[in-house]
């Protein structure tokens, strides 16, 4: 009888857990330890992937540095977009400068940026 306890508590879904854990506070008084604490399944989820490794980036400008006019230059030849475009890319700091890039593309965006002192993050 123990062993058949003891398999079906070992095969439990996280909410059957939880669900578990809520009637036997409730009950009888009995609370989880820390060592038993239930984990948001979300939040196993986003460990996960957070795991592996990464390959589509977000390119956000953290910083011009102190050639702001380098920048600006550097975003509209990356983007193709106008001056005042790019301009105000650049004046509205943290922002997306390009979205879904490949690994070695953002590494070599994030290189140009840094040679010319702004401070770029991959997201």
């Amino acid at each position: 009888m123990i062993d058949k306890l003891a398999e079906q508590l070992v095969n439990l879904t996280v909410k059957q857990v939880s669900e578990l854990a809520t009637i036997l506070k409730k009950k009888y008084g009995i609370e989880p330890s820390t060592s038993m604490k239930v984990e948001n399944p979300l939040s196993v989820k986003e460990k996960i992937d957070e795991k592996k490794e990464k390959s589509i980036f977000n390119i956000i400008l953290k910083s011009s540095g102190n050639s702001k006019l380098s920048v600006v230059k550097l975003v509209k030849e990356i983007t193709g977009k106008g001056l005042k475009e790019s301009k105000d890319l650049v004046d509205n700091i943290p922002g997306v400068i390009k979205e879904s890039v490949n690994k070695t593309e953002a590494e070599n965006l994030k290189n140009k940026f840094e040679e010319i002192g702004a401070e770029v993050e991959l997201k």
